[in-house]
């Protein structure tokens, strides 16, 4: 039986990682790219005993010539490309007056352009076949527009609106190529301990954090279903209220909150923290980091993947009972 190829970016550590794992569950032959060559080895390690090839990659995502290479190689040694998820990123942290230009314009480098050239890469052979799945990475409401996270935030919606634009392209040339972005809340993974920091402390994840395991369940799930979005979790949909209602509030009650939620004034910064904005630092990095959870797969707190549908579905519930007790109070 042949399996489907998914080729991972970022696959070494965090989010990538989890996915390559939930992926060779689901019995994907799978090419994992990263800029860890060792990172890339234990990853592949870990995927022993679930009866799938496996194939890792050096590359660096800002370069094109780099991704184009991989991905001939990927298709010469596994076979033609079904699923490309796009889960590579860099983060520079703080206040805007504190970041570098350089250290937005790497952020928007790594997070957005490599996004851009692994989605390139990826249809320039999905096209010949007319049919394939891509999967971006964006963020939930409640972590758009957090201060101290203007580059990332930047990154995140350039992807949007460039999947955005690219969906009706497809469909006019008469593509089944799905594009999903997968809208993810804060995830548990090494990001804060390797980020370019400017805050010049310690870092906090904005809310408890998901484990990285749910966020690799929602997008394999992206990656078998051809949505357009899929959200995951139900948590902080008040800030997508907020900010469609009254923004100026929600200004300020990040202003007031989420600056403090997110440093910890009483951990400076350690002079040898690791930074990978520019390149990937040594170290057994994995995909948790080492903050407490949302417990995975709980009864207490299973986390939701919402997809279209149910967020249309809940949209509605939600303005049915504002239309009731608006009623109500007449």
């Amino acid at each position: 039986m042949t399996h489907p190829i998914a080729v991972v970016t970022g696959a070494g550590a965090g989010i990538g990682r989890a996915v390559v794992r939930t992926l060779a569950e689901a019995g994907c032959d799978i090419a994992l790219l990263g800029r860890n060559a060792d990172r890339l080895s234990d990853a592949a390690a870990e995927l022993d005993g679930h009866h799938v090839r496996v194939a890792t990659y050096v590359a660096d995502v800002t370069s094109e010539q780099a991704l184009e290479d991989a991905a001939d190689r990927i298709e010469t040694e596994l076979g033609p490309i079904a699923i490309w998820i796009n889960a590579a990123g860099a983060s520079a942290i703080g206040a805007v007056s504190d970041l570098a230009a350089d250290d937005i314009v790497q952020s928007m480098r790594v997070t957005y352009l490599g996004t851009v050239l692994g989605t390139r890469a990826a249809l320039s052979r999905m096209r010949r076949r007319g049919r394939g799945r891509i999967i971006n990475l964006g963020l939930m409401p409640q972590l758009r527009g957090l201060p101290l996270h203007a580059a990332g935030n930047a990154a995140h919606a350039a992807i949007e609106a460039f999947s955005d634009s690219l969906r009706p392209e497809l469909i006019a040339h008469g593509d089944r190529i799905d594009v999903t972005v997968v809208h993810l809340p804060s995830i548990n993974t090494p990001r804060l301990g390797w980020s370019r920091n400017r805050t010049g402390h310690a870092l906090r994840p904005y809310g408890t954090p998901y484990e990285p395991e749910a966020a690799a369940l929602a997008i394999v799930r992206a990656a078998f279903g051809g949505q357009r979005d899929i959200w995951l979790g139900l948590r902080g949909a008040h800030h997508g209220i907020l900010t469609a209602l009254l923004p100026g509030m929600r200004d300020r009650w990040l202003a007031r909150s989420a600056i403090s939620a997110q440093v910890d004034r009483h951990e400076d910064l350690q002079a040898d923290a690791p930074d990978t904005l520019l390149e990937s630092p040594a170290g057994a990095f994995a995909a948790h980091g080492a903050f407490e959870t949302v417990g995975f797969r709980s009864e207490r707190a299973q986390p939701a993947i919402v997809t279209p549908g149910l967020r249309l579905g809940l949209i509605a519930v939600a303005a049915a009972l504002s239309t009731w007790l608006l009623r109500r109070r007449r």
